[in-house]
Formats: structure tokens, C-alpha cells, sequence
């Protein structure tokens, strides 16, 4: 009630200090003007006086201007003389007829009398939030606030430009600091790290893609001289890598070659599937090519390759197949794309014990596993990865949730195991919003019955999403549940 009570008189105040003026007629304001500008032409006089007297002009062109100027002066003169109906009766008895201000003033101040405090009512009740408590200018997280990155990020950041300057010829460090770099739009510096790393670690076709889209994007959208040889250094090493396919057809396009850029094209989209996510703009880019070269882009443009996805059993059937044949056939396709899928993964576990230092790979190993229901290897993996990036945020929640992924499932909840609470408070202690980490021990806090631990690990995560995020009212109807003493 208080809180309205205040708005009310501020409300009132701001009408108070915008209404009155526009009743208000500004007494003296012609007199005023008249004599400013009586004293500018007086100034002008005396200027003509002395560009006369250096002969700057002559007698005949300075009486010119002194007539100009004079007209001038007379008809502020007659202005000021303007006696509007019995003034002079009414100043000889002392009266002074009161002004009036104009009937648009007086409309728009009772327009802003009304409008004012109704339209502060409306935005407040669309907007506002009254029921928020006070929130401490100390306590608040400004930085997060702004979009800007975690003070721990900067800090590793630093850590890691502190150790690149002692030992400079780390491509992986120079790497993971130019992808930092780029994540917080710093393009320029994403750019000089990335190059560093390039020239350090040669021909890694993954790093070469990263550092010439940095390059396109630090250029803004225009593919320079640079990133053009870097992708045609990828395509001399893999002719068939999609992301440098394509930017080099666009590095042509850009240098007016739309033939050769067309060709390109054309061929990268022949040679994709069609579910493939650069489908969409190889198309535009082929019409935009086409144009240019004044085609017809439905005649120009290929039809991709099929689909990698397969249909649906029931969809592959034609009408006069067996059900059984089709059934059949949907197992032996589905066993194949097992088949594929376990080489896939075969093939990553065996290039990376050739490489056992490719951190992100042992977590892609690991998911991989989980996905397949292989819960052993998937910690193994996982637990490989912590080894090798044993302060890592994402590192550890991954540990844990290939721990918690092997336990067996419980309707009743209950404590998870040490191994994995101790990795993911490792995790939240070096990324204080770390969301899985937030989640993941709030629930085993509500498992344990620390109501107040759980709530507050909740509440921490709560902040992080809008009310119209399906996860905030997930949190939101646990904070009431656990509340309620569910």
C-alpha cells in the first residue's frame, strides 16, 4: 500500500511541474526578442561603419545596407507598438489585462493531467513487479547483468594469456583463447590467438575452418584474401569439407567470378544430403549467383541427395509390400545404422588413444557411450577427460552425470553418490552459474532433506531464466514443492 501511496504523489508531482506552465502566458518574451534584435542590428551598423572605413565597401553599397538595416529596426519598432483594444485606458488606471495562454496549451496541459497518471498505471501494471524484494546494488552481479562474460571466465582467460606469454608455442592454448575470443564477439584478438594457433599447429583442418570464419566475420560477412587461401588450404588437404567448399565459392562471388562461384555451388548441394544444415543457404547462394549471371535459378539449381534420416517402417511400406517384408526390412536398416553408428564410435575411441590429450573428444566419447547404454565405458571416458582438464566446469558435471547415468533407477529419491557431489561442487566452486551443476546438487539436496540448501541452489537458478522459459516454471513449481515440505 505504501508503495502507492509514493507512486500516487510522485505522479502528482511530475503533473504539477509540467501543467502549469502551459497555462502561463510568458509575460515580457516579444519585449524581449525586440530588444535583442534592435541591439544585433545595432552591431550591424557599427560593423558597416568600419568595413567603410578600411574601404572594404563603398559609400553607394554601405547606404544600402544602412537602409536595409534601418527598415528592419522600424518594423521591430511598429511590432512593439501593437495596443491591443482599451489598453491605454487600462494602463493610465493602473490595470494590466491578464494573459491569457492559447486554447492548444490549455488543451494539451488537461490532456497531460489525465493521460499522465493513466498511462504510468497502465505500462507499471503491464510491467512492473511490485512483489520483488529490494535487491542490493552490492550483491548484484553486474557484470552478468550486462551480457558481459563471468568474472571466473576473465580470470581464466588471464591465467591462460599469462601462461601463452611464457610459453608462446602452445597452439592448443592460442586455440582455446581465440575461441574465447570469438564467443564474446571480440573478433579482432579471436582473430590474431587463432592465427597464432594456426601457424603453430599447421595443417588441423578444424582450426583452419575456425580461423577463417573468424576472419569473415571480423571483416563483416566479406570472405578476405586470408580466409580465402586458409579454406583453400583445407580443401587441398579434404576437397570435400562443406564449410570450406562453401566459403571459398563465396570468396569467388564476392571477387565478381559468379560462374566459378556457381559451380561451387551447384556441386556442394549435389553432393550434400538434403537434411544437411547448409542446404538452405547453398540455395540461396546458387539463386543469388544465377541472378547474376542472368540464369534461371530453378534450372541451375541440383536436387540434393536423400535424406540420411530414414523414414518410418510404416511410412517405407509401399501398398502392395508384406508387412512382415517390411517389418523385415525396417530391422535389417536399422541394424545397419547401428552397425554405422558403433564404427563411428569405434573409430573415435581409437583416435583418441593415439591422441589422449583431445579433452573435448573424451567427452564426446563419453556421451557417445551413454547414448548407448554403456555405462562403464562412458564413465571411463569421462573420467579420462577429468584427468587430463581436472578444473573444467563442463568436465566435471560430465564426470557426474556418467555417475549418476550408471545408478539404477529409484522412485524414491535419495543421495547421490560422493564421487559425483564432489565433482559437481568442484564445478559450481570455479562457475558459480553453472546451471547443471545448480540443478544437479539441488536435487540431491532435496533428496536428503536440506530443504534450505536446495532452495537456495534453486533460486540461484531460477534468476538465470525469463518467466516465459519452460525451465523457469519447472524450478519455480520445485521452490513451491519444496516449500510446501514436498
Amino acid at each position: 500500500m505504501l508503495f502507492w501511496i509514493v507512486a500516487a504523489a510522485l505522479t502528482a508531482a511530475v503533473v504539477l511541474l509540467i501543467v502549469p506552465p502551459l497555462l502561463r502566458k510568458p509575460e515580457g518574451a516579444a519585449e524581449e526578442r525586440a530588444a535583442y534584435d534592435l541591439e544585433v542590428y545595432r552591431d550591424q551598423l557599427g560593423e558597416l561603419e568600419r568595413d567603410q572605413g578600411r574601404g572594404l565597401i563603398s559609400e553607394a553599397q554601405a547606404a544600402a545596407a544602412r537602409a536595409e538595416i534601418g527598415r528592419r529596426m522600424l518594423a521591430i519598432a511598429d511590432r512593439g507598438k501593437g495596443p491591443v483594444k482599451n489598453g491605454a485606458k487600462d494602463a493610465k488606471k493602473g490595470k494590466v489585462p491578464a494573459a491569457r495562454a492559447p486554447r492548444s496549451a490549455m488543451a494539451l496541459a488537461a490532456l497531460l493531467a489525465v493521460l499522465l497518471p493513466l498511462g504510468t498505471l497502465a505500462v507499471y501494471g503491464k510491467l512492473g513487479r511490485p512483489e520483488l524484494p529490494a535487491q542490493p546494488l552490492a550483491s548484484r552481479n553486474l557484470d552478468h547483468e550486462r551480457g558481459g562474460p563471468p568474472k571466473n571466465v576473465l580470470a581464466a582467460m588471464d591465467k591462460l594469456k599469462a601462461q601463452l606469454a611464457e610459453t608462446p608455442d602452445d597452439p592448443q592454448g592460442w586455440a582455446i583463447l581465440g575461441q574465447a575470443y570469438a564467443k564474446m564477439g571480440r573478433l579482432p584478438e579471436a582473430a590474431e590467438a587463432l592465427g597464432k594457433a594456426v601457424a603453430l599447429a599447421g595443417d588441423d583442418l578444424e582450426l583452419l575452418g575456425s580461423y577463417g570464419e573468424v576472419l569473415i566475420s571480423a571483416n563483416g560477412g566479406t570472405v578476405p584474401d586470408e580466409a580465402r587461401k586458409t579454406f583453400d588450404r583445407v580443401l587441398a588437404k579434404d576437397p570435400t569439407e562443406p564449410r570450406a567448399r562453401f566459403y571459398a565459392a563465396l570468396a569467388r562471388f564476392q571477387a565478381g567470378d559468379s560462374k566459378d562461384a556457381l559451380e561451387r555451388w551447384s556441386a556442394l548441394l549435389a553432393e550434400s544430403h538434403a537434411d544437411a544444415p547448409w542446404v538452405p543457404i547453398v540455395r540461396t547462394q546458387i539463386a543469388e549467383a544465377a541472378k547474376a549471371l542472368n540464369l534461371d535459378p530453378a534450372k541451375v539449381t541440383p536436387q540434393p541427395l536423400p535424406a540420411q534420416q530414414q523414414p518410418p517402417v510404416a511410412q517405407s511400406q509401399g501398398q502392395g509390400q508384406n508387412p512382415g517384408q517390411g517389418q523385415a526390412q525396417g530391422q535389417a536398416e536399422g541394424e545397419d545404422q547401428q552397425q554405422m553408428i558403433r564404427g563411428m564410435v569405434d573409430g573415435l575411441a581409437a583416435r583418441l588413444e593415439a591422441n589422449p590429450d583431445d579433452v573435448d573428444g573424451w567427452l564426446r566419447l563419453s556421451r557417445s557411450y551413454g547414448v548407448m547404454g554403456e555405462s562403464a565405458k562412458a564413465i571411463d571416458a569421462a573420467r579420462k577427460a577429468r584427468e587430463r582438464a581436472p578444473t573444467r566446469p563442463d568436465v566435471l558435471v560430465a564426470y557426474a552425470s556418467a555417475l549418476l547415468s550408471a545408478e539404477p533407477r529409484s522412485s524414491k529419491p535419495g543421495p547421490m553418490p560422493e564421487e559425483a557431489v564432489a565433482a559437481l561442487r568442484q564445478a559450481l566452486a570455479a562457475e558459480p552459474d553453472n546451471r547443471d551443476a545448480l540443478w544437479l546438487l539441488g536435487l540431491n539436496a532435496a533428496g536428503v532433506g536440506q530443504t534450505a540448501e536446495a532452495t537456495d541452489l534453486w533460486t540461484r537458478l531460477l534468476a538465470q531464466f525469463k518467466p516465459e522459459e519452460p525451465e523457469y516454471t519447472l524450478i519455480r513449481a520445485r521452490l513451491d514443492s519444496l516449500k510446501a515440505g514436498g
